[in-house]
């Protein structure tokens, strides 16, 4: 019993950790789409609805921008992407990495984890 007790804890720990990390360092994912775009149609299909239940999504909340629509304030530092879909890691502001276009599952998983490792 004591043993399972410790894991709970250790389990809490981590998430509080992770929450924290997220805080701290105001890291986001912008995904640059538009309607009609089969590519981001695929990525709300196989990932959007799974993507705020992750560590990823925790650590880089998912914040959806329309290509067509104007470019909010807040990102003006950031390039605005000219494809759809562009996922864009931003921390405090700044640009840390983009990835233009989605790959499939299994690889925006390993590409996003690169992504985060610049972090």
């Amino acid at each position: 019993m004591r043993l399972f007790e410790y894991l709970i804890g250790l389990s809490a720990l981590w998430l509080v950790l992770a929450t924290a990390s997220a805080t701290t360092t105001g890291a986001e994912l912008l995904i640059v789409e538009q309607d009609h775009c089969p590519y981001c149609e695929k990525f709300n299909r196989e990932i959007a609805q799974t993507y705020p239940k992750t560590v990823e999504g925790s650590r880089a909340p998912l914040v959806r921008l329309d290509i067509h629509k104007p470019w909010p304030n807040q990102y003006g530092s950031i390039h605005p992407a000219s494809v759809t879909p562009t996922f864009i890691l931003i921390s405090d502001g700044a640009e840390i990495d983009r990835l233009v276009g989605y790959p499939g599952d299994e690889h925006f998983w390993f590409l996003i984890g690169q992504m985060l490792d610049k972090l």
